[in-house]
């Protein structure tokens, strides 16, 4: 049986949930006769919600801010750089004090998101608990591009992106003995899940991608990007510069940093295959080979590719979530997957694309 803190112990979600089919492909992989939304469906299940630990004081809070389009990144409790960027952002679009401080104005305007109790306890679903996890998954690109797909390591870390948190999040909720699996409850930050998404959405298994991160398949329509290097956000405009949402970013580096100017979006690739190239990566020996990887969340881009016209550049998700605005990357810019997935679905070739200071 696994337990939260088995998961942990063992490396930040890096282990103990290999199951039967991990060797298989994603094809064969799936889960016969289940209806797609069902199997992925956490349905509510009865009992006592403990009180929220003390050290997730502010999980209300980005759970609004979350609901409303100003993603504080991973939902973690914590009153840190992330959270005050969203509230600032959030103070922003609807003309309050941009202080980035939960304050009594903000927190009222906060309550529109209604989240209620700021957890929920959810049975974990038959086909998330046995999608195809990759408990050894390699960090040589090489190894990589031979796996049928780069999918989560573990069912944490699977769970983690779903409800967008942490694994240290799911254990404070619960307790180092909370056993998990297929058909068994667990409390998780009061994300719902989502409708079933447009059949159009359907192409290379991206609806069950968007259910699998919470993420509605319909979005908001977008005029404009606007990412700035300096504060660590990316906003989303409509056509009369109103800010429709904010979602917090990586931008790039000193050897690599973010190409200053206006561009556009030339396309959207959802679960891309990814072309790595050693020769655009200035830590990778340009003796490696290129390499063809699957796609899955745990690829470099993460589940999105949104491409530029500044050739090379692009918008994208990421295999580690909780780095977002903490790491650098290779000039791009990267958000967690679940804020790449939203994007995606609110941008179009010929979207305006501003990078600045």
């Amino acid at each position: 049986m696994k337990y939260l803190a088995l998961t942990l112990a063992l490396g930040l979600l890096a282990a103990c949930d290999r199951n039967e089919n991990s060797e298989k492909s994603r094809n064969e992989a799936t889960i016969e006769n289940v209806d797609p939304y069902e199997g992925l469906k956490f349905v509510a299940t009865e009992g006592n919600l403990p009180p929220l630990p003390a050290a997730l004081e502010m999980l209300p809070a980005q759970l609004a801010l979350d609901r409303l389009g100003f993603s504080p990144g991973v939902l973690d409790g914590k009153n840190g750089a992330s959270l005050k960027l969203a509230l600032t952002g959030f103070q922003k679009a609807n003309d309050l004090p941009e202080s980035g401080v939960l304050d009594e104005e903000t927190t009222a305007a906060l309550a529109n998101a209604n989240i209620g109790s700021p957890t929920r306890r959810v049975r974990i679903p038959a086909s998330f608990a046995q999608q195809t996890f990759f408990p050894d998954f390699p960090d040589d690109a090489a190894e990589q591009a031979k796996l049928p797909a780069l999918g989560y390591r573990n069912l944490m870390e699977a769970l983690a992106e779903r409800f967008h948190t942490t694994a240290e999040t799911l254990i404070a909720l619960n307790s180092v003995d909370t056993p998990i699996g297929a058909g068994m409850d667990i409390i998780v930050p009061n994300l719902p899940d989502v409708a079933m998404p447009s059949a159009e959405l359907s192409s290379r298994g991206w609806d069950k991608t968007l259910l699998s991160l919470g993420v509605a398949g319909e979005q908001p329509e977008i005029e404009s990007i606007v990412v700035d290097k300096s504060d660590g956000w990316l906003r989303t405009l409509d056509s009369e510069g109103k800010i429709i949402g904010q979602f917090p970013v990586t931008t790039g580096s000193s050897r690599d940093p973010l190409p200053i100017g206006n561009w556009t979006i030339k396309g959207v690739a959802r679960n891309p295959d990814f072309h790595y190239n050693p020769e655009l990566f200035w830590d990778v020996s340009d003796s490696k080979e290129k390499q063809l990887l699957p796609p899955g969340p745990n690829s470099p881009v993460g589940v999105v590719w949104i491409d530029l016209s500044k050739p090379h550049y692009g918008i994208h998700g990421t295999s580690e979530p909780a780095t977002i605005g903490r790491a650098e990357s290779h000039g791009c810019v990267r958000l967690t997957n679940w804020d790449a997935a939203r994007l995606a679905g609110m941008v179009k070739p010929g979207t305006k694309v501003v990078f600045q200071n």
